[in-house]
This record gives C-alpha cells, structure tokens and sequence, in this order.
C-alpha cells in the first residue's frame, strides 16, 4: 500500500473532526493546515507553525488530538498563556466531544478535581498556563506524568519561549526541560502569529533537529491600517469621542498604561459612549463579564492594556491604539485582534494608531525592567547559599535590592539555567556554577531599541503600512496590501469637534490623584534589625497628588519637571494653579506642615512648603531631614524592606509638632514609604493625623 494510500483515510477522518469542531458540513482543511497535522499525528513529529491570527492553529492541534486519542495516546497538554482563550478553546473543543479541562491561577479550587480525571483518562486536552509550570508541586509531581504519559504537547504563543521575541516570558524557559523529558516520538506543536526570522530560528533549535517549520503569509486581509497624527492628548481623547461612533462593530481602545485606561474610559462615558476599563488590575469575575459583554457587542470598546487578550471566537470591527506599542512586532499582535472571522474585504475592520510623544517614556519605563545588573544576580546567588535553606522571595526582599516582580522573575531564569530551585517555602540554591551572560542581555536590549525606532519609522512611512508590520516579521510573501491610508484604501479624518476638545480639556486639566497610605509593613524587617511588622496603626491618611506621570493630563508637565537633568527651581506656575485647585476640591484641615527634605530638588520642595504655608495661613513646624547624605536617594527602592531600612537611616524628623493634624509635604512619590515612614515619625512626635499632599505620583 501506498504512503498515499495510508494517509488518504486519516485526512478523511480529520475532515470529519474539523466539521465537527466548527459545526459546519461545508469546511475542509486546507493543505497546510493537513501538513501540520499530518506532522503530529502521522509522522509524529515536531512543528512550528508561524501563520497569522485566524489562521486556524487551534483547529490543528484539536484535530490532532482526536487522530491521536484514537490511536490510544495520551491526553494532549496545552501550555497557552491567555486566560480568555482557554475559555473559548474549551467551548470548542466540547462541540468536537473533546473532554478538555484547564489549570491556571483563576481555578485552584479545581485542581485536585482535575487531577484525578487525568489519571483516570478521563481528560482528552489539558490547558496549563505557563506559571503552573514553575509551581513546585506540579513541576515535581504533575509534570513528570504528563511528560511520560502525554500524547501531543502544544505550545501556544511560542515566541514567548525566545528572549529575542517581544513578549518573553521566564515561565516559559520551563518549556525547555519538559520537551527534554518526553518520550521518543511524542509530537509537539509551537505556534504563534507574531515570530520574526530570529524568533523562529531560536524557538526552532529549541524544539530539537528535524523539527517542521511551517511558516505562512502573515497578511491579514480584513485589516484596514491606519495613523492619525495629533499634537495634543485632549485632541486624541477627542478623535475617539469623535469617531468612535464611526467604526465598526465593537472593538477595543488600547492603552499603554493602566491609568490612561481609567481616565480614557471614563472621559468617553462622558461623551455618552458605552465603554468599560480593562487591565490587569481588574477584578476576575469582571473580565470575564467584560470579555463576555465585548464578545456579544453589548458594549461599543473595552479601554484596555495589553492584559486584553482574546480568543479565535472574538470577532472584533476595530482596534484604536491611544499610544503606540513598543515594537511593530508587539503592535502586529494587538491589532490581530481585529477582523477575526470576516469573511472577506467588504467585512473588513479598522485599526487606527494614535501615538503620542510621551510613548517613548513609557517605553523607556517599561525597559527599565529588563534583566538585572550582575551583581544584583551574584548577590542573590550569595544569599540562597550563605543561608543554605529555602528563602521566601519576601524574605529575599530584605537583602537584594529588586522589587518583588524583578526578583521574581530573575529568580525564575536562575531557576531553569540550574542555579537555583524553587521548592515549597521559596528558593534555594543549587550550588551549579552560573555564567552571566552579559553579551546576550545586551544584543537583547539593543534589539530593544531597534524594535522601538522601527515603530517610530512605522508612523512615518508613507509605504504600505501592512507590507512594513509583515517586513519586520520576516515575512518573505510580504507586498502592498491595497487597504491602508497610505495605499489608498481607508481614509481617516483628523478632524475634532471644538466641543470634544473642551470636554477633554476640562477633563484633562482637572487634577487630583489619591494617595493611598501603605497599609502594611513588609515581611522579614526584623531580619534588619527593623522593630517594625504588621498592621501601621499610627501612619498617614489618604492624600493627594496633582497627577500621575503616566497620565496624559498633568503627566506630561510632571514628566518635564522630574526629567533627569532639569534644574531645580520653584514650582511652575501652572503646577502651583493646579495644587490649588487639588486643595479646592479635597479642604483638608490642617493645623501645621511638614516638608520631606530633597537633595536633588530642595528649591521645589521649599518653595511648594512655603506657598502651602502663606496660602493655608499655617506655619511650616518640620522637616524629615536628611542626616545620613551616605544614603543615596532612591536608595533601595526596587524592594519594600530594603527601601523602609534605607530611609529610615537617610531621615530622621526635626521640629515641634504639635498635638493636630500635619499637611506632609513631599515632590514625587516612587515607593510610597518616605512617606510612610515620615508620617509615622510625626504621629510618634504627636500629630494626631497626617495627610500627605505631593505634586507627583510615579504610577
């Protein structure tokens, strides 16, 4: 019998599987998707399938599964890390009669359940977000089994796998040792939409030799692409006050930050569109409610951050980005999101890009996070083995001076190159010699800064702008698409109503930001010689800050004034019209000031004390002076317990104060514990209450 002959029936019955995970009679495969399949559960290989966004990889791997579990192999493991698309992979693969079932963060009451179901064989399809992956228990005792006894491995998003790709996840290095650990002739599937050729490349060698690299056109006929360029923020909340109306279907409003969502959506409310805020910071059960309502057109756009990330069953009109991403390659993904399921072009939906000059900021922030500094690792590495048992990341805190997500995150790279291990009760180290690889986290961060000019050369050109966003991925088929404002085929107005304007200026020049007082003091600060724990009983009362950097109001006269290299002086004079108008709408009632005293600012500092002074006719009576200058300022700030250590040694509080309420004056708050720590000291010294009024919040 022919190879032909062999194959022709187990396409046969993947057609079959596909109509019944679609529910339609009148879809086939198309070829490529069968190579992929064919891969899996004929040849039992491994693949990497690069296709763009609707491409239908989902469809792949299902299909795959039911060929194999007919064959008697095991249950097929998913590791995907979008919550929202597990949801709607498990609905369809119920339609196929699929037995699927998911472990993640959001179900830990779920987990025994599932377990037994898996060693019963009663699960065909197991989805694994990629931070179970690094659990202890589930990487001792779950992990091994599925290896052994799993039938089809997927790995969803794979650029993730790759440091070079734009959205690298240390969760995923774990991939790694579980591809290692499967048995001959196990099939593996990695997918993703968003892969450039150095991408591929690395997941690829990662996968093994031999491995089936399936890479398609990354052209997404159903998009429109378009930039409007606008110089001010209030004309950019106007555009979408304006044109909102105008784009098809529901979509969704990217922001850059979590701020921007609030103050967006709510400005947008106000212009009587019905939208809600999105991020990373929502509740669980209002995501869902969210995504299910956006899903079903019940609202016209969700204002989210990149934390939105939808399933295949989405199909979305429009995408607005308020602010530009940091790369094409990351952009190409949010607008994916997009035009899923559209027929054709007459169905087309629109992706417009408002950036901002402020973006550059935020990216810069955001780089800012990037791998530590060696000797912050070699500390670290110091530490686990000097202490010889499993340390707490919160216990680590006190004594490596990175913030508990950096600290995290190092300590999960550390973890899959061997030098640490992460056991129940924290981490400990292994004793395995580590290299820093310093050459490599600098071609990253100079990849970086490639991907950040490129972005800015994708609002410039005047080519194609679809043909640019498949050129920065490797796409080898990429040419003009036809459909962009820049060949012709979308026509965006920059038009805005004077009214909008107004609105969002009035939105926008209103300031006043809640500080919210540290509720708690961070763990192991007896560790340090800090008589310090638990609840703050005697600390500060809610307060106020003109604005957030981040936000797109005050933010950008905040971000000029707190740049690195301009020269202290007076608060400006509209920052001083703001403050009053802060102190307007909040009336606190104070008896006295306090000042935090400022290496690098003390004229703003002064000059702010001394105006809140004459205006609230109340003397200035203390100052949080600065009497260890040893201590540098920002000193321990990447971490709770080494900023608490490092200012109580910098500060220490000089004056009278009296028995009433204290206006605790400070420029910018980063951490929040200057201010902690201040107002405790004046609570000690006798304040009765302490309300912290500042010009800046970081985030």
């Amino acid at each position: 019998m022919s190879p032909t002959d062999v194959r022709s029936p187990v396409r046969e019955a993947a057609e079959a599987h596909l109509r019944a995970l679609v529910g339609r009679d009148d879809v086939s495969l198309r070829d490529d998707q069968w190579t992929a399949i064919e891969a899996l559960a004929v040849d039992k290989r491994r693949a990497l399938v690069v296709q763009r966004t609707g491409w239908g990889k989902s469809a792949v791997y299902f299909v795959a599964t039911l060929l194999l579990r007919e064959q008697g192999s095991g249950p097929t493991v998913i590791v995907s890390p979008l919550l929202a698309l597990m949801r709607n992979q498990i609905a369809a693969a119920e339609r196929a009669g699929i037995r699927a079932v998911t472990i993640n963060s959001t179900n830990l009451e779920d987990w025994e359940s599932t377990h037994d179901a898996i060693r019963a064989g009663e699960v065909d399809v197991l989805l694994v977000s990629p931070e179970r992956l690094n659990n202890p228990g589930f990487r001792d005792e779950v992990l091994p089994r599925l290896a052994a006894t799993c039938g089809l491995l997927v790995v969803d998003e794979a650029h993730c796998i790759s440091d070079w790709g734009h959205d690298f996840r240390p969760d995923y290095r774990r991939i790694r040792t579980l591809l290692d650990d499967l048995p001959t002739g196990i099939p593996v599937l990695a997918t993703t939409a968003t892969a450039n050729a150095r991408v591929t490349s690395d997941v690829g060698e990662q996968l093994g030799d031999g491995v089936l690299v399936l890479r398609g056109s990354l052209d997404r006929q159903s998009l429109r692409l378009g930039v409007v360029h606008l110089k001010t923020a209030q004309q950019r909340l106007a555009w979408l006050a304006d044109h909102l109306s105008e784009q098809p279907g529901s979509g969704i409003v990217y922001c850059l930050t979590v701020a921007a969502t609030q103050e967006v959506a709510d400005y947008l409310r106000s212009r009587g569109h019905h939208v809600a805020a999105y991020s990373g910071q929502t509740e669980q059960t209002e995501r869902l409610a969210l995504e299910a309502d956006l899903i079903a057109g019940k609202v016209k756009a969700l204002i989210a951050t990149s934390a939105l990330g939808m399933g295949f069953d989405a199909t979305l009109g429009f995408v607005v980005n308020l602010g530009a991403p940091s790369s094409p390659v990351a952009y190409y993904q949010q607008v994916g999101r997009a035009g899923r399921g559209l027929a054709s072009d007459q169905d087309s939906a629109t992706v417009v890009l408002l950036p901002a000059i402020e973006d550059r900021d935020i990216w810069a922030y955001f780089a800012s996070l990037a791998f530590p500094r060696e000797e912050l690792v070699r500390r670290t590495l110091e530490v686990l083995a000097e202490e010889g048992r499993p340390l707490s990341t919160a216990a680590l805190e006190t004594q490596v001076e990175l913030n508990r997500t950096r600290l995290e995150t190092m300590l999960k790279v550390l973890d899959v190159d061997g030098a640490v291990r992460r056991v129940r009760g924290g981490w400990e180290s292994t004793g395995q010699p580590w290299a820093y690889d310093e050459e490599r986290y600098r071609r990253v961060a100079e990849a970086r800064e490639r991907e950040q000019q490129a972005m800015i050369d994708y609002l410039r050109t005047d080519k194609c702008r679809m043909w640019f966003l498949r050129d920065q991925l490797d796409d080898p088929q990429a040419e003009p698409c036809g459909r962009c404002d820049n060949c012709g085929g979308l026509a965006l107005s920059s038009d805005v109503s004077s009214a909008a304007v107004e609105e969002a200026e009035a939105r926008l020049s209103r300031p006043g930001v809640v500080v919210e007082p540290r509720k708690m003091w961070p763990t192991g600060l007896a560790s340090m010689g800090i008589d310090l724990k638990g609840k703050i009983s005697a600390g500060a009362s809610e307060g106020r800050a003109v604005a957030r950097l981040t936000d797109l109001g005050y933010g950008q006269a905040l971000r000029e004034l707190f740049r690195p290299g301009t020269p202290d002086g007076p608060v400006p004079v509209p920052l001083v019209k703001a403050v009053l108008e802060v102190l307007g709408d909040w009336r606190p009632h104070v008896e006295a000031i306090a000042v935090v005293e400022s290496a690098t600012r003390p004229t703003l500092t002064e000059n702010l004390a001394d105006g809140l002074s004459r205006f609230l006719k109340v003397p200035v009576v203390a100052r949080y002076a600065i009497v260890d200058p040893d201590v540098a300022p920002g000193q321990g700030a990447m971490n709770s317990a080494q900023r608490v250590s490092a200012v109580g040694r910098r500060y220490s509080l000089q004056g009278d104060v009296p028995a009433g309420p204290v206006l605790l004056v400070d420029d910018l708050v980063v951490t929040g514990w200057t201010l902690t720590r201040a107002a405790y000291a004046l609570r000690q010294a006798g304040a009765t209450d302490v309300l912290p009024l500042v010009l800046a919040l970081q985030s």
